[in-house]
């Protein structure tokens, strides 16, 4: 029977003792079609995450927006999104045939997320349609909770550049969520994921060297995105600023730091983080005042780690 997880997951669960438990979940939990509750999930929200590769295999993370209803399951073997990228959002370029995506459905207000991935099946002047190779739903663990309404807001500047750089430190060094595009680069079964991280405000650092360091928590134990970084280090990163909808796209390298590694630089210490993620930032887009959503006041997840 072939296994819902590719190499680089199963080396970390094995490596963390929890393998042949979590094949038997994940036999059950990931499936090639999505159950009745999941496409009702799409159906409700007013955003998508949607994960991509560009030409040279560079994951971007992306979001997408539209009344609720834009993302939708005509079959359970479907989603469609009626919504197309902004020119200057990397997912314009990268809507190709034969493309794989990855997609995520978040509803803050109820914390309650939905992954799929699989191909491009269909790309039009109104949106496109991707089929599912994987569904699976998240635990809710470390989302905090925000209620949104719709803002309207005129577009601002596209900003770019290379690196860190104090225009976009500021809204990391405060925020408390970020989603992370990664990949598996097997030609059948590979893919690519977008997935959420969570943590108290500022729960990533910068360190001296000037990488991002992400504590990784406690979770499903699945390692979907940590085993896509061990074989393939590339990923984007999206920040939301939930208060001015600038949208900060960055692209790094990854490297996992298990703990009592040497040799890797000098780790933050993180409370509560069962292993780390190195992030190297590269190039980077800030998309101003671009997402039409305003968010209230977060309601922090129960689950955060303390002392942070």
């Amino acid at each position: 029977m072939n296994s819902p997880f590719h190499p680089g997951e199963q080396a970390i669960q094995a490596r963390i003792g929890v393998r042949e438990q979590v094949e038997a979940m994940g036999s059950r939990m990931i499936r090639d079609h999505m159950p009745e509750q999941h496409r009702l999930l799409f159906a409700q929200l007013p955003w998508l995450l949607v994960g991509s590769l560009d030409g040279d295999g560079q994951p971007q993370a992306s979001v997408l927006w539209g009344k609720p209803g834009f993302a939708h399951s005509p079959e359970p073997s479907l989603l469609r999104i009626n919504a197309r990228p902004e020119g200057d959002d990397p997912l314009a370029a990268n809507l190709r045939s034969t493309v794989r995506l990855g997609l995520l459905g978040l509803e803050m207000p109820t914390r309650r997320r939905n992954r799929m991935n699989g191909p491009l099946v269909d790309n039009d002047g109104e949106g496109f349609t991707v089929a599912v190779q994987q569904s699976f739903g998240n635990c809710p663990k470390y989302i905090q909770t925000r209620d949104w309404r719709w803002e309207a807001r005129t577009a601002g500047p596209l900003e770019q550049g290379d690196g860190p750089d104090p225009r976009w430190l500021e809204l990391v060094n405060r925020s408390d969520t970020l989603f992370i595009a990664s990949q598996h680069l097997d030609p059948e079964t590979g893919g690519v994921d977008i997935s959420h991280r969570g943590g108290m405000p500022g729960f990533v650092q910068r360190g001296e060297d000037g990488r991002l360091w992400l504590p990784d928590y406690s979770g499903n134990q699945m390692f979907n995105t940590l085993g896509n970084l061990l074989l393939e280090p590339r990923c984007g990163l999206l920040w939301v600023d939930f208060a001015s909808g600038d949208l900060l796209q960055l692209e790094a390298r990854a490297e996992i730091f298990w703990p009592n590694q040497t040799g890797s630089g000098t780790p933050p210490d993180l409370p509560g983080a069962e292993r780390l993620v190195a992030l190297t930032p590269g190039r980077w887009r800030l998309r101003r005042s671009r997402l039409p959503l305003a968010f209230d006041t977060a309601h922090p997840s129960p689950f955060l780690p303390q002392g942070h």
